[in-house]
């Protein structure tokens, strides 16, 4: 498939801003600037997979941790192969997971504010999650599907005590941190109700850490998030008509109310398995469809673009987390807070209150 430019004078022609990209049975529009924009985070996700595998409480030269991963070379197997590529996997399907969640609810609630770390769905996801661990009903196996099950009924809730005959932004924003506070006081009372043992082992999931995470979190997040691609697909195109106007969309003949339940149950779902994976990891959601937005300049909140942020930011947070009080690892969900919280703050102060979504 290649990309092609505008058709010639007489002919159809392209929008402005868009190449026709050609195949054998079909061609579609793609956004010139979002393209250059999506390669050059594929470029700085190369770079910050590599500082990841090379740098630690060891360091290993880039050309020989590139022979490990490649299988050229057995030195340095079990720093680069055992220890931090399966941690490098997770934390790559984790920010690409949160970065699309993050834009598909950030598109049905037309707010910035609106991600899954904010109106409570990653706090659904960790209360129902501590609570299995605390009664004894969760194991390593099994505790992604609680998470799931905990963020999908946070999200209902949320959507349903927000409509009122349409979804106001500003509304669901808020009832959203309503949500989030309750939950997380929740997950309190299931911590100081376990052992010790288990609200340890809860606290540090709470944080959000790639530490011990491995192949046996990344396959069934990775085989999710493939069953759930042609999902995605049909969402990048269902955002066109979900960022009009309500009687713009209608006179289309769009059905916005399903399209936006639609998309908003698979942005809970994208993010739910990300948290049952690493734990609640802040911020991300937040902050990659917005860098990606920014950068792009589209209607839209680019899927694809948003995919690339979220896991350049988790890969990226990742390191000073491994790195800076070695052999203490802080974990990933700390840093990704310190970056976040300011940058939260800051849309706060000046996001202008929304109108119907």
């Amino acid at each position: 498939m290649t990309v092609t430019t505008p058709p010639p004078s007489g002919t159809a022609q392209s929008p402005a801003g868009y190449a026709v990209a050609r195949g054998r049975s079909a061609s579609f529009l793609v956004h010139r600037r979002a393209a250059v924009v999506a390669c050059l985070l594929l470029i700085g996700l190369a770079g910050a997979c590599l500082a990841a595998l090379c740098l630690g409480e060891s360091t290993v030269a880039p050309e020989q941790a590139v022979r490990v991963v490649f299988g050229l070379s057995s030195t340095d197997e079990f720093v680069v192969g055992t220890l931090r590529l399966p941690r490098l996997t997770v934390g790559l399907l984790v920010g690409a997971a949160l970065g699309v969640a993050g834009a598909l609810i950030q598109t049905v609630a037309r707010n910035p504010l609106a991600s899954p770390d904010v109106i409570g769905v990653t706090h659904g996801a960790s209360a129902l999650t501590v609570g299995a661990l605390t009664y004894g009903v969760g194991s390593a196996t099994v505790l992604p599907y609680w998470s799931v099950g905990g963020g999908l009924l946070a999200a209902g809730l949320v959507y349903l005590f927000a409509w009122r005959g349409g979804l106001h932004a500003v509304r669901f924003v808020l009832i959203g941190i309503g949500f989030a506070v309750a939950l997380r006081s929740l997950t309190q009372l299931f911590i100081t109700k376990a052992d010790f043992q288990v609200a340890q082992q809860a606290a540090v999931w709470m944080t959000g850490s790639l530490n011990g995470r491995g192949y046996q979190e990344a396959e069934p997040l990775a085989w999710a998030l493939l069953l759930l691609l042609p999902a995605v697909l049909w969402a990048a195109r269902a955002q066109r008509t979900v960022v009009l106007d309500d009687d713009t969309a209608t006179a289309l003949g769009v059905r916005l109310g399903p399209v936006r339940l639609a998309l908003a149950t698979l942005g809970v779902l994208l993010a739910a398995l990300a948290t049952g994976a690493a734990g609640p990891v802040d911020f991300v959601a937040l902050l990659a469809p917005q860098i990606a937005r920014r950068l792009t300049r589209t209607a839209q909140i680019p899927l694809l673009c948003s995919a690339l942020a979220g896991a350049l930011i988790t890969v990226l947070a990742d390191v000073p987390a491994r790195v800076l009080f070695s052999p203490t690892e802080l974990p990933v969900g700390v840093v990704t807070a310190a970056i976040g919280a300011p940058y939260l703050l800051w849309l706060i102060v000046n996001t202008r209150s929304g109108g119907r979504a």
